[in-house]
């Protein structure tokens, strides 16, 4: 069996405390793709390399077991605010 989405939320919560995180298993129920999309304020001041390098390490020992991992965004509180807002105003338009 491989890695459960519940799985990788425990790490990435542990491990980044993010304060939004989507985790999406693109796999089928094998566990062996995913998609995260994660906000946190360790992202702060680290360009977008270092931030998936962040959640890779958060996944270290998961990562043995999955084969695909699509991190969609990697943002930091400002940044999702202003993605949110910008999200809401072209809804509204």
């Amino acid at each position: 069996m491989g890695v459960t989405k519940e799985q990788v939320e425990s790490s990435l919560n542990a491990k980044l405390n993010p304060s939004h995180l989507e985790v999406i298993d693109t796999s089928g129920g094998c566990g062996a793709s995913f998609v995260v999309e994660i906000v946190s304020e360790q992202f702060e001041g680290k360009r977008l390399l270092e931030r998936h390098r962040m959640v890779n390490a958060a996944l270290e020992e998961e990562m043995k077991q999955i084969h695909a991992l699509s991190i969609k965004k990697a943002v930091t509180p400002e940044q999702w605010k202003k993605l949110q807002e910008s999200n809401e105003s072209n809804s509204a338009a």
